[in-house]
């Protein structure tokens, strides 16, 4: 049976990761900050923010879609995004830049996870201060 309403997460989710360490991997494996579970009738992502802690040098930030098994077998990851993470400089009187990644259809599709599935992330480069990693969504299950 196909649904004809919509679907609305029932349970709202925030969660985050700090990143310092490199990981050059390409397929997901190796050391990851796991930012994102779906639950156990999966789960909508409205949104990654990245945020620099202080002065980093420049990375990039690599985002893997998790099938819910282990990351260290690399076909049960893919590389979904990447964003390029700037210089910064640790500042009292500015604030640092955030990067807000929106799944609503202007920046990346709406991203809707089976269940178990994760959001992995890693960084390329090692950063001193660290980056911020969070995501906003929501779970179809309480």
């Amino acid at each position: 049976m196909v649904n004809t309403k919509p679907v609305f997460p029932k349970t709202p989710v925030a969660s985050w990761a700090t990143l310092n360490s490199a990981n050059t991997g390409k397929d997901g494996s190796g050391t990851v900050a796991t930012i994102f579970t779906a639950g156990a009738d999966g789960a909508r992502v409205d949104a990654i923010k990245v945020r620099a802690l202080g002065a980093n040098v420049a990375t990039v930030l690599r985002i893997f879609i998790n099938n819910g098994l282990v990351n260290s077998t690399p076909a049960n990851n893919i590389l979904f995004h990447e964003v390029t993470c700037p210089v910064t400089t640790a500042n009292e009187a500015a604030a640092q830049n955030d990067t807000w990644l929106n799944f609503n259809g202007i920046d990346l599709p709406q991203l809707v996870l089976p269940p178990g599935y994760k959001i992995n992330v890693t960084i390329g480069t090692a950063v001193s201060a660290g980056l911020a990693v969070s995501a906003i969504g929501g779970s179809y299950t309480g």
